[in-house]
């Protein structure tokens, strides 16, 4: 039987109901979060939790749980659903009231929600690379709040799966965002380049990751926007998530870059970013050799 929370306990997925005046199923009134679960351990939880948290905040929901009974009632809910490599997703809406677009008066409780999936680990494509397509952004002007509001992604998204590629790489104008759930670096002259984390892009937690990562290890970092002729002139391209990690780009728009292979700095950031999933989650066997 599958296994949920809501509002904080677990129950059986099939004993809950969500109302149909849920303001997250009426207006996408939310945020949500993505989780990475290794060997059965949550990956960088506390980042997650806390920009879960801010995200709510920004479109003015109350969360009414702290991070750490959060992360514990989720360890739970891994443990209870025995998930060994996957993700947990979360999501908090208003509440539910009657369909009107301003705030209930008085707030309404808010609904939280979260459940586990098993997800491979996305192998073969890290190894060998990807293909993308560049699509205008089309987004509003808070892609740093990760709210529910999805519709341009999916639009975007679903440009890439029609021309058989991963992912679609957003720019305004000129200038490039992010994927469709990706964050966007080139590396030119051994130095990285990553959009500025400001309202344009969401701060991914992989993309905070491997700036700390880069800061450690001595890689040259500027965040700063570039364009597209930028990145597809670069010596190397890759896109960072949660469920796609440290992800080399051989093509964009059928232009190869590079030598068409994933590039070496590409590769050695990959090997530093499983050292950091190893070092809070255990030893995952693999390899990019």
């Amino acid at each position: 039987m599958d296994m949920i929370i809501y509002n904080n306990s677990i129950f059986e997925r099939d004993s809950i109901n969500i109302d149909l005046e849920d303001r997250g199923y009426q207006f996408g009134d939310g945020v949500y979060e993505v989780i990475r679960v290794y060997n059965g351990k949550l990956f960088t939880a506390e980042e997650h939790l806390k920009r879960f948290i801010k995200s709510a905040n920004e479109i003015k929901i109350n969360v009414p749980y702290q991070v750490g009974e959060m992360q514990e009632k989720i360890n739970e809910l891994i443990h209870t659903t025995s998930l060994s490599t996957g993700i947990v997703y979360l999501q908090l809406t208003r509440g539910v009231s009657k369909r009107n677009h301003a705030f209930p008066s008085p707030p309404c409780e808010p609904v939280y929600i979260a459940y586990t999936k098993e997800l491979a680990l996305p192998i073969v494509p890290m190894k060998s690379g990807v293909t993308t397509i560049t699509v205008e952004d089309i987004r509003w002007l808070r892609c740093d709040i990760k709210s529910l509001n999805l519709l341009p992604n999916i639009l975007a998204k679903q440009e890439a799966v029609d021309s058989n590629s991963f992912e679609a790489i957003q720019h305004r104008g000129t200038i490039v965002t992010e994927g469709s759930s990706s964050n966007v670096w080139m590396i030119k002259n051994q130095v990285l380049y990553t959009h500025p984390a400001n309202h344009y892009i969401l701060n991914g937690i992989t993309r905070q990751v491997l700036l700390s990562i880069c800061k450690k290890t001595g890689f040259v970092v500027e965040e700063k926007p570039f364009t597209i002729e930028d990145m597809v002139k670069a010596d190397e391209v890759f896109l960072t998530g949660t469920t796609t990690e440290v992800m080399p780009v051989i093509q964009i728009n059928k232009q190869r870059i590079g030598n068409g292979d994933p590039g070496t700095l590409t590769r050695q950031l990959q090997q530093l970013f499983t050292s950091e999933i190893e070092k809070q989650c255990g030893n995952l066997s693999k390899s990019f050799d």
